[in-house]
């Protein structure tokens, strides 16, 4: 029931709280914007209103409380600093835990020692000109990957309307170099049997098939036995693993169509059998190629023992990389199509959904059967 007064009235919820509300100089009844504990507070919130009114300065209890959260939007939006916005927006991101740790090494290195307690609604076009001048010239790749994750972040500052517009752009004729500095040079068969050759014998195989079947480093650390069949001479890649944070994370790989089946060559074989007898983990799920401890081998640990046997085969260049470069350029030389070749190394870019369609059944292994002539012809 409602208690008349002179100015507005009071009424008692079923909740047990009080609601005030007046009808004012436009003639329409204007509740209080949130609700009481007590009568007296009801009433006092409607004193202040009468007030108001008297004064002729008034204006609807709705239209205030939305100028005043503007208010505080705008004083949290001066506050905000691109640091703190950028590390809440990347967290939000589905993003794959390479992708999420490779943005986070960007912010770290390249962006927030600059600009990170820049207030987000102060970054001006000069000021990120300034920035980029500033980043090392001599890593473009770094470099302009930075500037990308800075505007995407900016962007997404826009799209939330912290900012009316993205300042993250630099005069048209500034390029921004996105390619790497230099070609990789795939291997020649002799120069990969020497480096396979300078491996330690445990990590031999993993050389050989990570280039003949060409492979993704997270791929190959990532096999298990149940993944090689040696009667269909196959090996079958669907997953992948990622060294995130001082941890191991397994997940699919990169793409779709990286899940996939490969034919190895059958030259291969015997020396992956031997492979699984003497250095692979026991059990069905046991690791191919497994660290001293027995978990994942580290990217760094076999980066540095195939850095030795690069230097040693003479191609002190070639990193484990190039081992995938070196198997599409080998699947190539034995006669496999674009079509075949992208099927193989699975791996797509837009536009490229209709070229797996010309990948015929059973081309792969015929890719592989060539590939096993070209591995006998040098290793004889």
């Amino acid at each position: 029931m409602a208690h008349r007064r002179g100015f507005g009235s009071i009424r008692k919820l079923p909740s047990k709280r009080y609601q005030a509300s007046y009808v004012g100089p436009d003639n329409a009844r204007h509740p209080a914007p949130f609700t009481f504990t007590a009568a007296g507070d009801a009433e006092a919130w409607l004193n202040q209103e009468r007030l108001v009114v008297e004064a002729g300065d008034w204006i609807s209890p709705a239209d205030r409380a939305a100028a005043e959260a503007d208010a505080r939007a705008f004083a949290e939006r001066a506050t905000l600093t691109i640091g703190d916005f950028a590390q809440g927006w990347i967290a939000d991101l589905d993003l794959r835990p390479a992708t999420s740790r490779d943005y986070n090494s960007l912010l770290a290195n390249h962006i927030l020692p600059t600009l990170g307690e820049v207030p987000i609604n102060q970054l001006t076009r000069a000021e990120v000109r300034r920035w980029w001048a500033s980043l090392d010239s001599s890593r473009p790749r770094a470099r302009s990957k930075a500037f990308q994750l800075l505007h995407n972040v900016m962007g997404g500052a826009v799209d939330l309307e912290l900012i009316d517009s993205n300042p993250v752009v630099l005069p048209s004729r500034t390029r921004i170099r996105t390619m790497r500095r230099k070609r990789i040079e795939p291997l020649t068969i002799a120069q990969l049997n020497m480096l396979a050759d300078a491996m330690p014998k445990r990590l031999r195989v993993a050389v050989l098939l990570g280039c003949w079947c060409a492979l993704r480093y997270g791929e190959l650390s990532e096999l298990r036995r149940r993944d090689i069949d040696l009667v269909a001479g196959t090996v079958t890649v669907s997953r992948a693993v990622v060294k995130v944070n001082g941890g191991y994370i397994v997940g699919e790989p990169k793409t779709a169509a990286g899940i996939r089946t490969v034919h190895i060559p059958a030259a291969l074989l015997p020396e992956l059998k031997q492979h699984l007898k003497k250095y692979a983990a026991w059990g069905p799920d046991g690791l191919l190629f497994p660290s001293s401890n027995g978990g994942h081998l580290h990217s760094s640990s076999f980066a540095r023992a195939f850095s030795k046997a690069a230097a040693a085969a003479g191609r002190p260049d070639a990193t484990p990389h190039t081992l995938r470069h070196t198997g599409a350029s080998l699947a190539t030389s034995a006669g496999a199509t674009t079509a075949d070749v992208m099927a193989r190394l699975g791996h797509t870019t837009p536009g490229m959904a209709m070229v797996y369609q010309h990948s015929l059944d059973g081309a792969d292994k015929g890719v592989a059967r060539r590939l096993s002539r070209m591995v006998r012809t040098t290793s004889g």
